[in-house]
């Protein structure tokens, strides 16, 4: 006997141990889905009735009629009045609005949601077929030929009785789906692809197929395989402690992302993919997270799976970099619905989120504004460059930057085009501006000869979006392997911590030509002090600046070296 959950007149929560809660399901509304359903299902029959009683003799004359005023007649009422058929579709739309009353399809592993999909599909379901090999081999054994087994279940009948334990039990297996994800996932990955270890997760997956290319620049993507990525995007939010990404967030990023065999990062490190043309797709997952999904697997296959695949590394990997707190796919799905065409520089937040979601509304709303966004109110906000390509960014990568440990302090325009005009840029000078954040000093500089140094991917995607020769480098790094005496005019705003406004302050007029100038804006604590750099130096200081910097006390000065020789 299955184990039912009793749905009373109001709001029924299936729990599990964690605590976790499914949508609720109200018994009222699954009493008024079986009323509607009911009374649909009496006036299919009074429509059969009435078209076997005689009215199926005139019907004609309303096809003729309807050819006289549009120029087509369609004779098809002999098979449209079939009561079978309509009460198969009406079963097929009634449990797709049962299932649509909680979020289990969320929940469901990509196999179990195209199961449901095709049985409402095809609510008569469909019998399996032998090939033609295997009914001859069959007739030769003397075996029988027709087979009773379903290749898609039919659909069961919508009572309240299969309604409600139906809906019950696919609450209540909610666990089970976890794991039937995990399984999925690994079922899903290409066979013909060494990378991909036969007995467990390793670092690099590879899928076949998850978009098939029709032509040059057009494609169509497989919702089955993008439904294997996003379960595998949701397991890791559930081992990060995340809520999970609703199944169109995967496929609209999956649409954006270049099919060009390059990196793209996906929440916030955990993962990494690239597209190819040919439609594979190839996954890196951080090593935290493949022996987490070992350990699921092991859970399904205890001895299939060996130990080294479900152990904790002991060591983290270098090359991917786990950011521990990324925004909630709440966030994320505002702002991909608010994404702009890239020709426009306003982005309207959608109105009817803010009263089903407040503080994704609101945290959407700050995140536009950290990127450069003006509120004109009511959801409106306005960029002075095209931000299309940066929400994408944020969206793809599920994270915006920690400011604190970038030591990102944007400067205001006030002190940025004091400290440019202090550069003295000439129409024929190549500028720069290192550790450029996004672009405030060189907002002031001339576009077509500033070089941006950053960091950060998405500052970069802002930089590149105003139009800036952006390099995505630590500069630092970057200037290790720089040929000296690059630019003529380099204006900075360095990072003031642990000492790296000294080492950018020097690195930066290595990088100078003769007759060039450095314009640095730096804490007013330096004024005056001496910086050990090859070449004859000529050093000018401001007055001290107070309250520089928005949200803190700090006072800066303005650095002007100019180099001599």
């Amino acid at each position: 006997m299955m184990n039912t959950l009793q749905l009373k007149p109001t709001h029924s929560i299936a729990i599990d141990e964690d605590g976790d809660f499914f949508a609720p399901v109200s018994a009222d509304a699954i009493d008024c889905l079986l009323a509607k359903y009911n009374a649909d299902l009496t006036n299919i029959r009074l429509v059969e009735d009435f078209m076997n009683g005689g009215a199926g003799g005139v019907v004609h004359y309303f096809a003729e009629g309807s050819k006289n005023h549009s120029g087509s007649s369609h004779h098809y009422y002999s098979t449209t009045f079939r009561a079978d058929w309509a009460v198969e579709a009406l079963k097929s739309a009634y449990w797709s609005r049962a299932i649509a009353m909680t979020d289990v399809m969320d929940y469901m592993p990509q196999k179990r949601r195209d199961e449901w999909r095709a049985s409402i599909d095809k609510p008569m379901g469909v019998k399996k077929h032998l090939s033609a090999y295997d009914r001859s081999m069959r007739i030769q054994n003397g075996e029988p030929t027709d087979i009773d087994e379903w290749e898609i279940q039919p659909i069961p009948d919508f009572t309240e009785d299969t309604v409600r334990a139906t809906l019950t039990q696919l609450l209540l297996s909610r666990e089970k789906f976890f794991a039937e994800r995990v399984d999925g996932i690994f079922r899903a990955l290409s066979g013909v692809h060494i990378t991909n270890s036969p007995v467990g997760f390793g670092k690099r997956m590879i899928l076949n197929r998850v978009y098939t290319v029709h032509g040059k620049g057009f494609y169509s993507q497989n919702s089955s395989m993008a439904g294997y990525i996003n379960d595998l995007r949701s397991v890791i939010a559930k081992f990060m402690g995340r809520d999970e990404p609703a199944w169109y967030i995967t496929s609209r990023t999956i649409d954006n992302i270049p099919k060009d065999g390059q990196w793209n990062v996906l929440d916030g490190g955990a993962i990494r993919i690239r597209l190819y043309m040919v439609g594979t797709a190839h996954l890196e997952i951080h090593p935290d997270m493949a022996w987490r999904l070992n350990a699921v697997l092991a859970s399904l296959y205890p001895a299939a799976i060996p130990a080294q695949f479900r152990t904790k590394p002991e060591r983290k990997a270098k090359d991917i970099a786990l950011l521990q707190h990324p925004l909630p796919f709440a966030v994320l799905s505002i702002l991909a619905e608010s994404k702009p065409r890239h020709n426009e520089k306003r982005v309207q937040l959608p109105f009817g989120s803010q009263s089903t979601n407040k503080f994704a509304w609101e945290e959407a709303s700050r995140v536009l504004q950290s990127i450069g966004g003006v509120d004109r109110r009511l959801g409106n906000y306005e960029f002075n460059y095209c931000p299309a390509n940066v929400i994408n960014e944020i969206v793809m990568s599920g994270c915006i930057p920690d400011h604190r440990s970038h030591q990102y302090y944007p400067t205001n325009g006030d002190l940025a085009q004091r400290a440019v005009e202090e550069a003295e840029i000439q129409p024929t000078d190549q500028c720069a501006e290192t550790s450029a954040g996004q672009g405030g000093i060189a907002a002031f500089m001339p576009t077509d000869r500033t070089t941006c140094i950053e960091i950060s991917p998405l500052h970069c995607e802002i930089l590149r979006s105003k139009g800036f020769n952006t390099i995505e480098a630590d500069f630092l790094e970057w200037a290790k392997y720089q040929p000296a005496q690059v630019f003529d005019k380099i204006v900075i705003n360095p990072p003031f911590s642990d000492g790296r406004a000294v080492a950018h302050v020097i690195t930066s007029m290595q990088l100078i030509k003769p007759s060039g100038r450095l314009v640095a804006i730096l804490p007013s604590s330096y004024i005056n002090k001496a910086f050990d750099v090859a070449g004859e130096w000529s050093f000018t200081w401001s007055s001290p600046i107070e309250n520089a910097f928005s949200g803190t006390s700090i006072s800066v000065a303005i650095l002007r070296a100019d180099r001599l020789s």
